[in-house]
């Protein structure tokens, strides 16, 4: 690999759907080592969209039409994974990790606690095995997370604090899940370079939200503490549409 290394996160809410909507064009012009996609709402067969020089691997949902992971990539990996290795958690396409020398990267797509916190059981499990599965992992080497991490961490996270403490991404229980895997060893990119920054990846398609800028930062990239020196850049790409949220980016310097 070359010496910087640019990775490009995004929830497409639906592969096909964004498809139709200048993806090829948006996937070349970022010209990332790694493009990974959350909710490619597709199963294996359903789409057809390879790109010169890439290869890719993916998560699929046992459900038709639902959640489903994927990361292109430029560079052969050591080995890739599907899930976290916990079947519970393994039937929904919510994450690929690829193994490289000096680091794993995990594409995730982090369960929905949904309206009424009628999931949230549910994600605090998932959570809990999802900080023991990248922990592990970064025993071994460096590690970087990506994905829609279905959680703004922060009040600056969102533009409507006040009212969303009791929603899904926004509960005391999301929140402090996400203080914990920071807590464990890792860093949050963006606001490691923005601490004061509000900007936001993703918009309810209601109320004209995109429009008015009324927004969610809740997609992530996360590095382990030993690549922290090795963040070069960070940018939300909210100028690209096509999806209700937008691509996120990382460069890093390995």
């Amino acid at each position: 690999m070359g010496s910087r290394i640019k990775f490009i996160s995004w929830n497409v809410n639906g592969l096909r759907a964004v498809a139709g909507k200048g993806f090829a064009d948006i996937f070349a012009d970022a010209d990332a080592d790694f493009f990974c996609i959350q909710e490619t709402k597709l199963q294996a067969g359903q789409i057809d969209l390879e790109f010169p020089g890439y290869q890719s691997y993916w998560d699929y949902a046992d459900k038709k039409g639902y959640s489903g992971t994927a990361i292109y990539t430029k560079h052969t990996p050591l080995s890739v994974s599907k899930g976290i290795g916990i079947d519970e958690h393994d039937h929904e396409g919510r994450a690929v990790t690829l193994e490289y020398e000096d680091f794993y990267l995990v594409c995730v797509y982090v369960p929905n606690s949904q309206d009424g916190l009628r999931r949230l059981d549910y994600r605090m499990n998932w959570e809990d095995a999802f900080r023991d599965y990248v922990s592990r992992l970064a025993s071994r080497k460096g590690v970087v997370i990506c994905g829609d991490m279905n959680v703004a961490h922060e009040e600056i996270d969102l533009k409507n604090p006040a009212t969303n403490h009791f929603n899904a991404g926004f509960s005391d229980e999301e929140r402090a899940k996400m203080t914990a895997l920071l807590a464990s060893g890792f860093v949050d990119s963006w606001r490691e370079q923005h601490p004061d920054e509000a900007k936001y990846s993703w918009w309810s398609y209601r109320m004209a939200a995109r429009e008015r800028n009324v927004g969610w930062r809740i997609d992530y990239f996360l590095v382990s503490e030993n690549l922290r020196g090795r963040i070069v850049s960070t940018d939300i790409h909210n100028e690209i549409f096509g999806s209700d949220h937008c691509p996120v980016e990382l460069v890093l310097s390995l």
